[in-house]
């Protein structure tokens, strides 16, 4: 007997609520404060502030991975479920 593990498994609506307003962003937003951090990064570090420039340089990675979340939320939806909240 198979079961739906999207009936299992369902988003919180915090979660929902994120992914609904985070899917209204463009996912070059995300590659562009990456972009930005990186060049930060490397100013502060010419500048001799090594510490900041480390601190600020980390936050490539994560800005990335928004983006990449980003744009699975806008590919599959919440939950596998298209816009009209219907099984993908």
């Amino acid at each position: 007997m198979a079961t739906n593990t999207n009936t299992l498994h369902r988003e919180g609506p915090v979660a929902e609520a994120i992914e609904e307003q985070t899917a209204k962003l463009p996912s070059d937003i995300f590659l562009w404060c990456a972009l930005g951090a990186m060049g930060a990064s490397a100013a502060l570090k010419v500048a001799g502030r090594n510490e900041t420039a480390l601190f600020v340089g980390q936050w490539a990675a994560p800005f990335l991975l928004l983006g990449v979340y980003n744009k699975l939320v806008k590919l599959e939806g919440h939950d596998g479920q298209d816009s009209a909240g219907k099984k993908a």
